[in-house]
């Protein structure tokens, strides 16, 4: 049994951390912290558990085996750390971290403690997408060339438990990055999972267009990010990351081949479209991907918890995810530079 605690209590521990580990006959849910005492003190109540007083207090207990870490991304690397040096398994929320520094730092706690970080990349989990990297690796629209990825919606405000402007996705100084870190991450470790493959260079335009604040400016955070993406096999294709779909999510993927494509979540009906060369079709039906709207289980906690279980390596391994970050550290800083960067250690720092 996994005994675990959850690091701040907004939205997404609320519709995906708490349900789930409450879901998993190998988890228990022990304790709860967030900077608003009573927020969780209330869902402490609620759900039979404990409320800490601080995170220190929380990563000092021998009752809690694990933690999720779900506060604001400024703070990622020094609560993951944290709790890895205090000897707990840690799931830390994407994007792992606002500097590259501080993600690979985040790696070697983990290495150096002997424990589990896992990333909350879910999208490798979405049965669509494991579907289609078995169709892509058996060959089945030849070799890959190009690729879109996209994922786009209406923005946090409208999601976050602090709706409104004054939201902490719009605030720099806590999220540091905006929709590239919050919907970017999701597809650039999406299109790199997919195709087995990593991004080598990256053309980037990352921009607020739209996005203001309560004084009525525009946010200090990106709204709107749109890269250009070479993978080290060749393949080339195009990564969308959007705060202004006003209407309907987009959240969909279209790989190219030689012979053929495959559309994924671009089909309302069909999870899947397998278009061959020839102009044959072939349609699945397995899921359909979760909204803001529609929370369904994300595999995340379960496979999280299994790991913790079973001793074995996470799924989605901070290790793992170093790559996808430097992809989006590289894209912030060719937009700011307004050239090609390298996606590289050395050229980042």
């Amino acid at each position: 049994m996994v005994r675990v605690g959850i690091i701040g209590c907004g939205k997404i521990a609320q519709v995906r951390h708490i349900p789930e580990y409450l879901d998993n006959p190998n988890a228990k849910l022990t304790g709860l912290y967030d900077l608003n005492l009573q927020r969780a003190k209330d869902l402490a109540e609620k759900y039979n558990c404990k409320s800490y007083e601080s995170v220190e207090e929380m990563l000092a207990d021998p009752e809690i085996d694990a933690v999720s870490v779900c506060v604001a991304n400024h703070v990622h690397a020094e609560i993951t750390i944290a709790a890895l040096k205090a000897g707990k398994h840690v799931l830390c929320e994407k994007p792992m971290a606002t500097k590259l520094k501080d993600c690979q730092m985040m790696v070697d706690a983990a290495e150096q403690m002997g424990k589990k970080l896992m990333i909350g990349q879910n999208q490798r989990f979405a049965k669509a997408h494991a579907e289609a990297k078995r169709l892509i690796e058996r060959g089945d629209i030849g070799k890959v060339l190009t690729f879109k990825t996209t994922f786009g919606h209406g923005g946090p405000e409208t999601w976050s438990i602090d709706a409104g402007p004054q939201n902490w996705f719009f605030d720099k100084k806590r999220a540091a990055m905006g929709a590239m870190a919050d919907l970017g991450v999701h597809k650039t470790d999406l299109i790199q999972y997919l195709l087995d493959d990593t991004v080598e260079e990256t053309t980037a335009k990352v921009t607020t267009l739209d996005k203001k604040d309560s004084n009525g400016n525009l946010i200090g955070v990106d709204d709107n990010a749109i890269c250009i993406y070479k993978m080290k096999s060749g393949i080339i294709g195009t990564m969308t990351a959007s705060w202004t779909y006003y209407g309907e999510e987009d959240n969909s993927t279209i790989i190219y081949g030689t012979e053929g494509m495959l559309k994924i979540y671009y089909n309302p009906k069909y999870c899947i479209e397998l278009i061959r060369k020839d102009g044959g079709k072939v349609f699945y039906d397995i899921d359909q991907i979760q909204t803001n709207d529609n929370q369904t289980k994300s595999g995340i906690i379960d496979a999280f918890v299994e790991s913790v279980e079973n001793d074995s390596e996470p799924a989605v391994s901070g290790k793992s995810v170093l790559s996808a970050m430097k992809a989006i550290f590289g894209s912030l800083k060719s937009s700011e530079l307004g050239r090609t960067v390298r996606v590289d250690e050395e050229e980042l720092e």
